[in-house]
């Protein structure tokens, strides 16, 4: 089993790469999207939205559609329409065009959370499952440092469009191998639980989304809320902040590194954090620290904040491990699909939203006094988490009925 686990481990983890690699080149697009097509923060901020939207639209029934289809087929076709979507904007001549292509490369990568964290929960139902979901976010975090920095290059050389298609070739490429990859380590056998996975004639018979502490999953969802939503409007927002302070493309790509450098640690040191110091102590920590990050780096010019990008980086990002390693702990095993779809599905929802909003109170009170809004709000998660005082531990499959 332990090969078998640490393979559907290894094949999740380069899925999720590439996706949070297709996420995240946005973030140094926006800008030459705006000068190009002369767009206002809240355009800036809707391309964010429908991307997003697109993907929380689509994790639910991605995680449905799965159970009749399997995560292999899904998961290959999610890779593909995003690619798709991304290979699209680059002919696009207008705002238009690039909302719509956002909305399909979202859709399509509204596939790859749910399913993918899915399997490797399942990979490690007797083992140190929240370590490999820290495991498997760290490889997205990895991609979210390596692709904007290479797109960020390759659109200085070749312009932003090549650079894009380049990008999305590669996200065919990697259809086909998630596919076969995934096909043969048979994660969709019929009637096979995957590797460690809950057998037959374990699984329910009544409909059921398998959230087993409705007080619990509630509170983790309000922070996976305001966690998603200010981190996702700060990434939107930073690039413009640094313009202001002189920075060129290339500086903002060294910049998105920085930070996705730093949240690659966070995701991968604070799962196994909070194994050890617990759940709402590391989430205290890092909701305090990003919090003041945010706040500080309004003050420092670009230098200063170089330098502090990567500190934040790692708790901006590193909340986001807890969370989802502890949301194996509130539901039924056998339903894990089912709730991670909701609970990606929440977050991702507050994620669309707000780069629009935030990105209005930008066009009427500037970037500064938005990324001070954010700041201040991410506060507001420490009393929260005061909720997570619950037992979490896991639970095995409802008996069948």
């Amino acid at each position: 089993m332990a090969p078998r686990a640490r393979s559907v481990l290894a094949a999740a983890s380069s899925t999720h790469f590439i996706h949070d690699g297709f996420a995240d080149i946005l973030y140094v697009l926006f800008p030459i999207w705006a000068v190009e097509f002369g767009l206002t923060y809240a355009q800036v901020g809707l391309l964010r939205t429908v991307y997003n939207g697109g993907m929380a639209a689509f994790q639910i029934p991605a995680g449905l559609l799965a159970e009749r289809w399997g995560e292999t087929r899904m998961l290959a076709a999610g890779t593909a329409v995003t690619a798709l979507g991304f290979l699209a904007a680059g002919l696009t001549g207008g705002f238009a065009g690039l909302l719509s292509c956002r909305l399909m490369a979202g859709l399509g990568s509204g596939v790859q959370h749910p399913l993918s964290s899915s399997l490797v929960s399942k990979a490690y139902e007797a083992g140190p499952r929240r370590i490999a979901l820290g495991t498997y976010n760290f490889s997205g975090d990895l991609g979210k440092v390596a692709v904007p920095a290479a797109v960020a290059l390759a659109a200085g050389l070749v312009g932003w469009r090549s650079a894009t298609r380049g990008y999305a070739s590669i996200g065919l490429l990697a259809a086909a191998v998630i596919l076969f990859t995934f096909t043969r380590l048979r994660v969709d056998r019929l009637g096979e639980p995957a590797a460690g996975g809950v057998p037959p004639s374990a699984r329910p018979q009544a409909s059921s989304w398998g959230i087993r502490d409705v007080r619990g999953f509630s509170a983790l969802s309000v922070i996976h809320v305001i966690d998603n939503s200010t981190r996702t409007a700060f990434l939107t927002f930073l690039p413009f902040l640094l313009i202001a302070k002189g920075a060129t493309v290339g500086t903002i790509g060294l910049a998105l590194m920085l930070v996705f450098a730093g949240g690659a640690a966070g995701k991968l040191a604070c799962g196994a954090l909070a194994d050890r110091a617990g759940v709402i102590r590391t989430v205290v920590i890092t909701e305090a620290a990003t919090g003041g990050g945010i706040l500080l780096l309004l003050g420092l010019p670009l230098a200063g904040c170089l330098v502090v990008l990567p500190a934040l980086g790692i708790a901006l990002n590193g909340t986001s491990s807890v969370l989802y390693g502890s949301v194996a702990d509130l539901v039924h095993a056998d339903r894990r699909t089912r709730s991670y779809a909701i609970f990606y599905t929440i977050g991702i929802s507050a994620s669309a939203l707000s780069p629009f909003l935030y990105g209005t109170l930008s066009d009427r009170a500037g970037v500064p006094v938005t990324l001070a809004v954010i700041g201040v709000l991410v506060f507001s998660t420490l009393p929260l988490s005061l909720a997570l005082r619950l037992p979490l531990a896991p639970v095995p499959a409802t008996p069948s009925t």
